[in-house]
């Protein structure tokens, strides 16, 4: 019997026995494992890579390949890029995030292995990204390409997709409960019972599977020697503000690194500057090498020894006015590191180089303030509390800081300077940037789905789908009579005058030419151009749904013309526009 057979069979007999709900939470669990099981051989890979890598190195006595490892990295990841997989490996969280608005909730099923090999040569070879968008990516893949084996419709395969992304942040991070708050929040999903239960199931069997193989430290390492005082509150929120700034140069930062490096057309052009880019950083900055995790454990327990090993930098006195500058520096060249190992060809994740960046802040902050001699700030504290700020600044999503940097180092007692800093933070960062590192390119195209769910429906929608091209067309140097024999055939009271190239040169309406059409008399006197105007709207296809009902509502028509570059492509009649809206919203809002 084929695997075809037994697969419908299997599907007849679920069908008959199983409900809806009761498969989704068996299909969670196993996506919860699988999530599980993506992130322990990405961890477990990027690691056995870097220690091949630094114990080579280290044993040949030529330590100046360090300075060359991340861009051999990159050149690995870009070789498999384009003779093995041979398609695009795009960032994780924004392809999850564009298959679920754009693409029915379908990934393509390389992205279930090609984002763990390709992130464990960028990052094992000292690349300054992180793992958590790779292992989201190959969770999501699972979770899709499963769901549409299993046939299941978009809002379930939608869940599934939720419940790989939240059991793939429990697993990287051994972080359950912040990893359902970033399915939530960060993937868009809706909170309701029914999706609660799946997402918590996945990110438990996630976190189990983590557990597991990894064992069951947590990532940080921190014990809470010092609470808070009330009266240090107030440095929390200077601390939410500053970690808002800091966000904002590191968003602005990215987006402008990656529109110099799309400029370049030649991808081995690419590939050459940013290797050459990141050995220049690393003869600098040899902290920037890989994750950064060491960095991030020491400014947490108070050893910052990264700072008397900074390569060119090393032979500086243990002055404060230098710690303050090889901070500043170390924070700024991280994000951009971080941009030119993606521009340069890499895969990875920014979540690692943010809670840098975050916990280096916080240090830098409290340091300072405790120079002032107003207040003894304790240090570890705030680069613990730093790293919400910058989560929650740089993603958009203050809950996701809050509850993985408490899960991360249960921190708990902690939780409310983690509400105040990741909230300002959050609130300044977006004051500046409407948009995060994630969904800034989705919100250009306007790709992009938020907890809006009117707006969430028309992005759904596609302009082009509703396209109506049975309108009888018409030569603008064609006459009267010859206008009266396409009406004698037609349905439709518009008739678009297109010239020989398909331009749309004007339209014609029935309501303008009712009377002279009984006028045989006239059919050859009269040419069509005389009869036709040029609209004064019309529509791209190109153009989103929001501003097909703009026009609608602007111009009170009942039809408006599509047109790519001048050439007609058909009508789009309001009435089929809100039957497409209608159907949307019901596949959008039916039960799981």
């Amino acid at each position: 019997m084929s695997g075809e057979k037994i697969l419908k069979r299997l599907l007849i007999w679920r069908l008959r026995h199983v409900s809806n709900r009761q498969f989704l939470i068996i299909l969670s669990i196993i996506i919860g494992v699988a999530a599980g099981l993506a992130a322990v051989i990405i961890k477990q890979s990027v690691g056995y890579i870097h220690h091949f890598v630094h114990d080579t190195i280290s044993h040949s006595g030529f330590e100046w390949l360090f300075l060359i490892a991340p861009g051999i990295g990159v050149l690995l990841t870009v070789l498999f890029i384009k003779y093995v997989v041979r398609r695009p490996v795009r960032h994780g969280i924004p392809n999850v995030l564009y298959a679920i608005s754009k693409n029915e909730g379908k990934m393509n099923r390389h992205n279930m292995i090609s984002s763990v090999i390709a992130s464990s040569f960028t990052v094992g070879f000292g690349g300054s990204v992180g793992l958590e968008g790779p292992t989201v990516s190959t969770g999501a893949a699972i979770g899709a390409n499963l769901g549409k084996l299993l046939h299941l419709n978009y809002r379930q395969i939608t869940l599934l997709l939720g419940c790989a992304c939240a059991g793939a942040m429990s697993a990287i991070f051994k972080a359950p409960i912040a990893a359902i708050v970033f399915a939530l929040e960060v993937i868009m999903l809706d909170l309701t019972l029914t999706s609660l239960v799946p997402l918590l199931l996945s990110s438990a069997s996630a976190v189990v599977i983590s557990y597991l193989f990894l064992g069951q430290e947590v990532v940080y390492p921190f014990i809470v020697e010092h609470t808070y005082n009330l009266h240090e509150l107030v440095f929390y929120v200077l601390l939410g503000l500053a970690c808002g700034f800091v966000a904002t140069y590191f968003t602005r930062m990215y987006k402008y690194i990656e529109f110099l490096f799309e400029k370049i057309n030649n991808g081995w052009s690419r590939l050459a500057l940013g290797a050459f880019c990141l050995g220049i950083l690393m003869i600098f900055f040899p902290h920037l090498f890989g994750e950064g995790y060491e960095v991030i454990n020491g400014a947490l327990n108070g050893d910052l020894f990264y700072l008397h090993d900074v390569g060119v930098f090393s032979h500086l006195n243990d002055s404060f006015v230098n710690f303050i500058i090889i901070m500043f520096l170390t924070i700024g060249v991280k994000v951009i590191a971080t941009s030119v190992t993606f521009g340069s060809g890499g895969v990875g994740g920014i979540f690692a180089p943010t809670l840098f960046m975050g916990a280096n802040t916080g240090v830098l902050f409290a340091t300072i303030i405790n120079k002032m001699g107003w207040i003894d700030l304790p240090v570890k504290n705030f680069a613990l509390i730093g790293m919400a700020g910058l989560i929650a600044g740089v993603l958009h999503a203050p809950l996701t800081g809050l509850f993985l940097i408490a899960d991360l180092s249960g921190g708990y007692t902690m939780f409310l300077p983690l509400m105040i800093t990741a909230t300002i933070s959050f609130v300044t960062a977006k004051t500046f940037e409407k948009h995060s590192v994630y969904t800034h390119q989705l919100a250009q195209r306007k790709e992009l789905l938020t907890h809006d769910k009117d707006q969430n429906i028309m992005t759904m929608m596609d302009v082009n789908k509703l396209i109506e091209t049975d309108f009888a067309i018409i030569s603008p140097d064609a006459n009267l009579g010859d206008l009266v024999r396409v009406i004698s055939k037609a349905h439709r009271n518009l008739f678009p005058a297109v010239d020989k190239n398909g331009i749309l040169k004007g339209m014609v309406k029935m309501d303008d030419i009712r009377e002279i059409i009984f006028e045989p008399e006239k059919y050859e006197k009269i040419k069509v151009k005389d009869l036709m105007y040029m609209p004064e709207y019309f529509i791209s296809p190109d153009d989103g749904m929001e501003d097909l009902v703009e026009i609608f509502r602007k111009s009170g028509r009942f039809n408006i013309a599509v047109i790519d570059k001048g050439k007609y492509l058909g009508f789009i009649s309001r009435a089929n526009a809100f039957t497409a809206y209608r159907n949307q919203l019901k596949r959008f809002s039916s039960d799981y």
